[in-house]
């Protein structure tokens, strides 16, 4: 096929016409994708719960550490570069698709090699085949990196929402078969080699772009200075946040480790849901609308309501029925997980807007500033896990949750908004009505708690989940920011609801 015909999968300029629509029914369509894979990852997590044991995560978890590290220079930036530019070409695409597919390759033979050193370190054999079976999924996963970016560029969002829920499903299916047939931690390798070959093979077939030989005079060094500064920050960034599993592997053992993972795992399985689907939409449009400064802010805070609306509420509700939660997906056996669980949920008051703080950078072509402060970042987090470590698990993730609170999300806010549209002063604006409702939701669920009794946890789930969306609500709408916010969540309703108007495409 032809450079020509080929430029069709890049090119954005139909994006502009009802961007604002196609935004929010893309966020809703990924939305409902993620809960249904959400579900599926519940389910894994019920049964596979009761088939494995807690040391059987612990393994995985250990060797996820190192993999999940390297995992960060497969893609080196150059998929967030290909959806954040105006303008790129089919050359420089296909030449970033190579370089992809080199480093994978490259990966995969490091792993290989650093095997004997991870069983060293944790002196466990049983880590060797396990590192060994990961190394292939590097060069598994890194041939798609180019053809999901083209369609997050495109603002496909349908097509991705199918290959995603594809590969959880066919996934999930067969880690669940392996595990009753008895292989231990080796269904959780399944779960993952499956999803990366289901995952590439999808992606391939939902986007028919397909890469031509590179040429040396193809211009990418913008491309690669971008994505060089974004993975720095991912690899930076990384590391922090997975020093807490090496350390509590090594000082406390892989049971501790285990019960902090699933415990982590079980928090993070709602916030990535909503995250997750409210990123792919928002980079590509922020990045769409960066000329226009006004325009940017705006459709910015007006995410930023809409996700501290669900999450700020949600992490009281979890950490009030900590227990609850952890003996309905877990079981009694895990019921050690529940003080981890309820203080790594202090993080869901500040987590989500960390995060689109990454919008903010990557739209506006700031990763070197994002990259700096990564280093910053990661220095007050790895403080935090050796501060907390003493006490176990417990108190690195109750350090850790209260330093994020206290100390690394307002220096993030103060480090993104010192250029740009958004002011550190719209962002706080924006969370205070949502932090009130989370914390009169705190206080109705304390008084739930130490006033009734449930026989049936499932019944007291429902109740509090019922008494967190009236009382959160209940505040809102006695706040004249929180009146806003809601009516503006009545129009995005409304939006959804009514029929394109006629100069309208649908989002695709």
């Amino acid at each position: 096929m032809s450079h020509e015909k080929q430029q069709k999968h890049l090119d954005t300029a139909h994006l502009q016409k009802g961007l604002e629509r196609r935004t929010v029914q893309g966020g809703v369509l990924t939305a409902v994708a993620q809960v249904a894979i959400s579900l599926l990852n519940i389910s894994a997590t019920l049964v596979l719960a009761r088939l494995l044991l807690p040391e059987d995560f612990g393994l995985f978890g250990m060797v996820i550490v190192i993999t999940g590290f390297l995992d960060m220079f497969k893609d080196l930036g150059l998929s967030m570069a290909t959806v954040q530019r105006e303008d790129i070409t089919h050359a420089q695409v296909s030449k970033l698709f190579w370089i992809n597919a080199g480093i994978s390759t490259g990966l995969t033979a490091i792993t290989v090699a650093l095997a004997p050193l991870v069983v060293w370190f944790y002196d466990d054999s049983r880590l060797l085949p396990i590192t060994l079976a990961l190394a292939s999924g590097f060069l598994l996963s890194g041939l798609g990196i180019q053809h999901k970016a083209l369609l997050k560029r495109q603002m496909r969002f349908m097509a991705l929402a199918i290959v995603d829920f594809i590969a959880v499903a066919m996934s999930v299916g067969l880690a669940i078969w392996a595990a009753w047939q008895g292989l231990s931690y080796w269904a959780l390798l399944v779960q993952q080699l499956v999803m990366a070959v289901v995952g590439t093979i999808g992606a391939w077939v939902a986007c028919r772009w397909r890469p031509s030989l590179p040429r040396r005079d193809t211009p990418i060094g913008e491309l690669l200075k971008f994505g060089g500064n974004l993975t720095g920050f991912s690899l930076i960034n990384h590391f922090s946040r997975n020093l807490d599993d090496i350390l509590i592997g090594k000082v406390w053992g892989a049971t501790s480790l285990g019960l902090y993972q699933k415990a982590y795992d079980i928090l993070m399985l709602p916030l990535r849901q909503i995250n997750q689907p409210v990123a792919s939409v928002a980079i590509p449009m922020l990045s769409r609308l960066v000329g226009q400064p006004e325009r940017y802010r705006r459709s910015y805070l007006r995410i930023l309501d809409k996700l501290l609306m669900i999450t700020m509420p949600l992490g009281a509700l979890m950490i009030a029925t900590a227990d609850w939660i952890v003996l309905l997906v877990l079981g009694e056996n895990w019921l050690p997980a529940a003080d981890i669980f309820r203080a790594l949920g202090i993080g869901m008051f500040t987590q989500p807007i960390g995060n689109t703080t990454g919008w903010l950078f990557i739209s506006q072509n700031r990763t070197g500033h994002m990259m700096r402060w990564g280093i910053v970042g990661s220095v007050l987090s790895m403080i935090a896990f050796v501060a907390g470590l003493p006490w176990g698990a417990y108190g690195v993730a109750l350090v850790y949750s209260i330093s994020g609170l206290l100390i690394r999300t307002p220096i993030v806010i103060w480090w993104v908004c010192k250029e740009g549209p958004v002011k550190a002063l719209d962002i706080y604006r924006s969370a205070t009505p949502f932090a009130l409702s989370a914390i009169t939701s705190g206080a109705a669920l304390w008084y739930l708690r130490t006033q009734w009794e449930f026989e049936v946890i499932g019944v007291g789930l429902l109740v509090a989940t019922l008494i967190t969306v009236a009382v959160s609500v209940a505040t809102l709408a006695a706040l004249p920011s929180g009146r806003l916010a809601l009516r503006d969540l009545k129009n995005v309703v409304t939006m959804l609801r009514k029929k394109k108007s006629a100069g309208d495409d649908p989002a695709a």
